[in-house]
């Protein structure tokens, strides 16, 4: 049995990790004849759901916890207490408003597009989401940062992952984007991604630093990609391949 248990947002899911937790591996059936819900149809969805937020793993049919995904690290950075964790649904308010200051500063495009696809979707969390995957970073419970890692569509890019993160600026510079990032990356990496990408505008050069003292490269440069208050910027494309 597991020493830690995550946080959990509802009874039920709380009851199936636990039964699967006490008995360290079990199959679905097992699961529905311990009847642990009062509407066996909901095992499915629910078992899908929670393999997508890192807490439980199935292979050969068989699920286990996934304990690592789902743990909360809590970090002491100059006195003040941070939380890194995988994001909740009810975090999205949360990701979306960090996201909208850091595309004000107009150094970060694609947050602009990822914020503006999660205020008209409204969905963070849900079942037909297992390529899109966000962590967050809380301080009294208030999202102050977040990483998101998405795979592409194409089969032949199944091995990327696009990776983007971003902390509100008064909190920029205490360590709290690389604990985040690192959790993003572990988790990335334990889903066997290759490499992972971000592309920033050229004027971006915090983010640019950020990146290569992380150890990601630049691949390449589209010039004059962007055009940010009347001027043309070029896109500085970089990527991390994994060990």
């Amino acid at each position: 049995m597991s020493e830690q248990q995550p946080t959990f947002e509802t009874r039920d899911r709380k009851r199936i990790y636990e039964f699967v937790d006490e008995h360290g591996e079990t199959t679905y059936d097992e699961l529905v004849d311990a009847d642990l819900l009062t509407d066996p149809d909901r095992y499915q969805q629910l078992i899908a759901v929670m393999k997508r937020d890192g807490l439980l793993e199935e292979e050969g049919g068989v699920l286990r916890p996934a304990l690592e995904a789902g743990v909360e690290e809590v970090h002491e950075i100059d006195g003040t207490e941070v939380t890194i964790r995988p994001a909740r649904q009810e975090d999205i308010s949360g990701i979306i408003g960090v996201m909208r200051q850091v595309a004000e500063e107009k150094r970060y495009i694609v947050a602009e597009d990822v914020a503006n696809e999660l205020a008209a979707d409204s969905a963070l969390m849900r079942g037909d989401l297992e390529d899109r995957r966000f962590f967050v970073a809380t301080i009294d419970d208030e999202v102050v940062g977040w990483c998101g890692v998405e795979r592409p569509q194409l089969e032949k890019l199944a091995h990327t992952a696009e990776l983007t993160v971003g902390i509100l600026e008064e909190y920029r510079g205490d360590d709290i984007g690389s604990h985040l990032m690192q959790r993003a990356m572990s988790w990335a990496q334990k889903e066997g991604f290759h490499k992972v990408y971000n592309s920033v505008p050229a004027t971006n050069i915090p983010g640019i630093e950020f990146l290569e003292d992380h150890g990601w490269d630049t691949e390449a440069i589209r010039r004059n990609h962007y055009q940010i208050d009347g001027e043309f910027v070029d896109e500085v494309m970089m990527a991390y391949r994994m060990e």
